[in-house]
């Protein structure tokens, strides 16, 4: 099973092919403002978003392959299934999964500019770590499964990371959390970066107490080792199922007993499933093997009633009107032969975003029968706003169309502050270089209008969903929803750049800054400078470290924002208080 790139299509997700496409734009047909004949078959000159498409599948393979054969060999002849194999058993036949940052600590895009023997760059493929929200017992679940071929499954900073993440969107999207339990505990030599913190390792069992509270399933199965604070996660759950044989939970595992106390003792014997289930107490069910393991959990998810709005409807069993424009011909027109992602500012003022990329074009290729109500489709036209659906969900759509200036922040926050108030949820299209700049802007206001967006987006409480299909500088990306401002969810393209500023940019800045003066060794400084830029403000980079919820290929967008918008739209309806205090605002500086 394949994240994103092999997301299960619902059906109706097809594509008609361009030719046959008749937009039913409220105000313009996109079709006629494009000279180009995109029927046509795309030049065979290199690519840059094949080159993208190919970085993005060697990644995914290095992170689905774990520890590597001979870690998956040992894991297996223990009589356990591998992680994914696990997966695909609990969820239901024909389930979608939104895997989340399944590209964390992907390959040397970690911690750019640490030493080679650094142990800290060494970060494990997916942080050793697997999450996603599938359907379970017909309801959406929070899957955290442990991949015990990756350094025994113990927690690194990225694991613990990732691990959060995973509870924060399930207890923002009251989704069950199902943990799969398989760890070594702490990673030891990187002790000082998972345990003391607010948000290191303890923070994991707060965040379960907490959803315990609020009556959001948490069941673990203990499909392997449990050791010392990956204890607490069975010990923390609401139930605990234990397989016999191959399931322990101790504190202390029998080389610490050992030290410690000088007691010699089995794995077993100190902390086995028949331990657990007989004598402690602190697990529920006791099972033979991993599937049968997996059918408890069925079970357990099952035995809860699901929330009316929820059990309504399978979103398995809908269909929606396809796209009239194909995602394929837009991709070709992305970034063209030669692409300079990070060179876009002169572009992005009063033309098209980033790379030539036409917002009106994408929102095609993602709504309902490519259906699209624009809002102040005259005023403030680098910012495209509106109204649609995706996979039959109704949204706000917010998109860039070039840099954004007063005009453009005064309409974002008058949208926002719509669908704050009718209830709709909010997607956000980044494709930005940041406010403008400038004299005249700055004399007009930008910086009070630019705060006016913030605000709005940073106080809105209806689910908010972000995609960075282009750049994501500076504080565009604060206003467009970026990763600060608790999006529900953020998606990054291949192409995406993410920075202060592009490299190009910021050298600029700084040969501006030095002046007239010939340094060789500045110059030098520099082009060290712009190469590193360019490398951290990469996607690859970005997923790496954690700052998206994960990379998707443009042709997957449609599919993964219509099961996060359904994921979103299922929380319980228990959510009055939040309701009753929509529309409440920080001070607008007028």
């Amino acid at each position: 099973m394949r994240p994103f790139g092999s997301v299960r299509l619902w059906r109706g997700a097809a594509a008609f092919p361009l030719a046959a496409w008749l937009p039913a734009f409220a105000t313009r047909r996109l079709a006629s403002s494009q000279s180009r004949n995109l029927a046509e078959p795309p030049k065979q000159p290199v690519n840059a978003n094949q080159v993208l498409q190919n970085e993005y599948e060697r990644l995914m393979v290095l992170a689905e392959q774990g520890g590597g054969p001979s870690a998956r060999k040992r894991h297996q002849a223990r009589g356990k299934l591998l992680v994914r194999e696990r997966l695909a058993a609990l969820l239901d036949p024909g389930s979608p999964f939104l895997e989340l940052s399944a590209l964390a600590g992907a390959g040397d895009y970690v911690y750019a500019g640490a030493p080679d023997d650094d142990s800290e760059t060494k970060m494990p493929p997916g942080a050793g770590l697997l999450t996603g929200i599938g359907l379970v017992a017909e309801r959406w679940c929070m899957i955290i499964a442990n991949d015990a071929t990756v350094k025994g499954g113990t927690y690194f900073p990225l694991t613990v990371k990732k691990h959060l993440r995973a509870q924060e969107i399930a207890a923002e999207n009251r989704l069950p959390c199902i943990y799969l339990a398989d760890s070594g505990g702490a990673y030891l030599p990187l002790q000082h970066r998972v345990f003391p913190d607010r948000d290191h390792f303890g923070r994991i069992f707060y965040n379960q107490a907490r959803m315990s509270r609020d009556g959001i399933l948490q069941i673990a199965a203990v499909l392997g080792s449990c050791t010392a604070g990956g204890a607490y996660v069975p010990a923390m759950s609401d139930e605990a199922i234990m397989v016999h044989g191959t399931g322990t939970i101790f504190l202390g595992g029998p080389p610490l007993v050992k030290a410690a106390i000088g007691e010699d003792v089995s794995a077993e014997e100190l902390g086995g499933a028949l331990v657990h289930t007989q004598q402690s107490g602190v697990a529920d069910h006791l099972v033979e093997n991993d599937a049968e393991a997996l059918l408890r959990v069925r079970a357990a998810v099952k035995r809860r009633a699901l929330p009316a709005r929820q059990a309504s409807t399978s979103p398995l069993m809908e269909s929606f009107p396809a796209p009239r424009a194909s995602i394929g011909d837009l991709e070709r027109t992305l970034v063209g032969e030669n692409p300079r992602a990070d060179e876009s500012s002169a572009r992005l003022i009063g033309g098209a975003g980033a790379g030539g990329l036409d917002m009106y074009q994408l929102i095609a290729c993602l709504v309902d029968g490519s259906v699209f109500d624009e809002f102040k489709a005259q005023y403030g036209t680098t910012l495209v706003t509106g109204f649609a659906s995706i996979c039959g969900q109704q949204v706000g759509l917010v998109g860039n169309q070039g840099v954004l200036v007063s005009d453009a922040a005064k309409k974002g926050t008058h949208f926002i502050q719509l669908c704050e108030q009718q209830g709709i949820p909010l997607v956000f299209l980044q494709n930005i270089s940041g406010f403008m700049v400038g004299k005249q802007a700055e004399w007009g206001g930008i910086a009070k209008d630019g705060a006016k967006m913030v605000n709005a987006v940073a106080c809105v409480r209806v689910p908010k969903i972000t995609v960075i299909v282009g750049s994501s500088y500076g504080a565009g990306n604060y206003g467009m929803c970026g990763r600060a401002y608790g999006p529900r969810f953020l998606f990054t393209w291949p192409s995406a750049r993410i920075g202060v500023m592009g490299s190009e940019q910021a050298a600029n800045v700084l040969r501006q800054v030095q002046g007239e003066r010939s340094d060789p060794a500045a110059e030098a400084g520099i082009n060290a400078l712009t190469k590193r830029y360019a490398f951290e403000n990469s996607a690859w980079f970005a997923t790496a470290n954690l700052w998206d919820d994960g990379v998707v290929l443009p042709r997957d967008t449609r599919q993964v924002l219509g099961i996060a918008l359904r994921v979103v739209e299922s929380a319980s309806e228990t959510e009055t208080s939040v309701t009753a205090q929509r529309g409440r605002y920080g001070v607008f500086r007028m």
